[in-house]
């Protein structure tokens, strides 16, 4: 398993002010993290119904994602702002990565599919909706195949989605491919 913690530097090889830090996140992080996933799934699925409360969704954060999932990580800027975030559940399930919606195309997403990619024993799985054609392409581009569709009957929201896998040494690796 990688180091909890990961500096990536700018374009120009600083770690100055502009760096986004990769870590391990904490309880403390419950409510940031609860903004990026409601603001990034507005963004980016406003089809999607609303199941849950904001107060719902921070208490689902607080108590079951963060203390029961095998590993969650933040992207956050010098200042401490959490720009996103991914989450692995069991040995081989990329439960959640979402990103503020100003920072996309950045490669923040690609630096936390690579602590995830780090963290697993060369397969990872993954689950997005059929509709969410951005999050689809960004899994193609990092080598994901999908290999199931489903009805949406397996997910809260009733949304057909499709399973994608991922296998080590099957296309390029995160750290090759930009705009996460």
């Amino acid at each position: 398993m990688r180091v909890a913690e990961n500096v990536y530097a700018d374009a120009d090889g600083s770690t100055a002010p502009g760096a986004i830090r990769i870590r391990r996140a904490t309880a403390e992080d419950a409510e940031a993290v609860t903004r990026v996933f409601l603001d990034s799934r507005a963004a980016a699925m406003p089809y999607l119904p609303r199941v849950h409360s904001d107060a719902d969704t921070l208490a689902w954060i607080t108590h079951v994602v963060l203390p029961t999932s095998t590993a969650v990580w933040v992207a956050e800027e010098a200042g401490g702002a959490v720009l996103g975030f991914a989450v692995l559940a069991g040995d081989d399930e990329l439960d959640h990565l979402y990103l503020r919606p100003g920072s996309l195309r950045q490669g923040i997403g690609s630096r936390l599919l690579a602590e995830v990619r780090g963290a697993v024993d060369g397969l990872l799985n993954l689950y997005v909706f059929q509709r969410n054609a951005a999050a689809r392409a960004f899994y193609e581009r990092h080598g994901f195949t999908a290999v199931a569709f489903d009805d949406g009957a397996r997910n809260e929201e009733m949304e057909p989605d499709v399973l994608y896998r991922w296998v080590a040494g099957e296309g390029p690796p995160a750290e090759s491919v930009r705009g996460g």
